[in-house]
């Protein structure tokens, strides 16, 4: 089942993630054509994506998506893909492909359509880093959302979700994607989060607890106090 490692400080959390990630991105090279690594957006991840930029490793064997965008320009505050630009594909790691979640040309759900059947190819996902609210969803599978279900349920590989917490719509990958990943990682800080991880662990319903998708033999929990 899945396994809680926790950290004395978020440095040592940050640097030991980002080399169990790099060496299973190399694993995974050696046996692979094509290598998927998705990673969560928001500001908690960015000290791990500022070391995990100068792994060595072949990164242009490496396609990086992120598991949820907004579905906003890159150029707006609220993009995590201006944040990923920023801190993960640099130094080595800007050999990697990065798959962007956003056209403006395109509506979401035009957005969605055009390229599921894209995604097949980057499916199953390698090694794949998660996020959690203190609501446990991960991604943008929020339990206020109407299309939580659907998205949990479908063969699909994206959704576009509209959280009613949320000020805008999103595009996330589904349970059945997150749950295809070889490797995952969930990243966690603080009491709040830690006590959100071990509800989820009493929880049955995963349209309660989200997080629940990546739960598994081959999951970590990454946790650390903010302290």
């Amino acid at each position: 089942m899945t396994k809680l490692i926790k950290f004395n400080t978020i440095d040592e959390l940050m640097k030991s993630l980002s080399n169990q990630v790099a060496n299973d991105l190399k694993d995974a090279i050696n046996k692979n054509k094509i290598v998927t690594l998705s990673v969560p957006g928001g500001t908690t991840p960015a000290p791990f994506f500022d070391y995990l930029c100068e792994e060595d490793l072949d990164w242009s064997m490496v396609n990086i998506l992120l598991s949820d965008e907004r579905y906003l320009s890159e150029s707006n505050s609220r993009s995590n893909t201006g944040l990923i630009k920023k801190h993960l594909i640099q130094k080595k790691a800007s050999k990697a492909k990065f798959i962007s979640f956003y056209n403006e040309n395109m509506t979401e759900n035009e957005f969605v359509n055009e390229n599921e059947f894209f995604m097949h190819d980057l499916l199953p996902i390698n090694v794949s880093i998660l996020g959690m609210g203190e609501d446990m969803h991960t991604a943008s599978l929020f339990p206020d959302s109407n299309e939580l279900n659907d998205a949990l349920k479908s063969n699909k590989s994206l959704h576009v979700v509209r959280p009613r917490s949320q000020p805008e719509a999103r595009i996330s990958l589904s349970g059945k994607a997150l749950a295809s990943a070889d490797k995952t990682y969930i990243l966690i800080l603080g009491q709040q989060k830690l006590k959100a991880y071990d509800k989820a662990c009493l929880e049955k319903s995963e349209n309660n607890a989200p997080i629940r998708v990546a739960f598994g033999d081959n999951t970590k929990v990454y946790w650390a106090d903010k302290i």
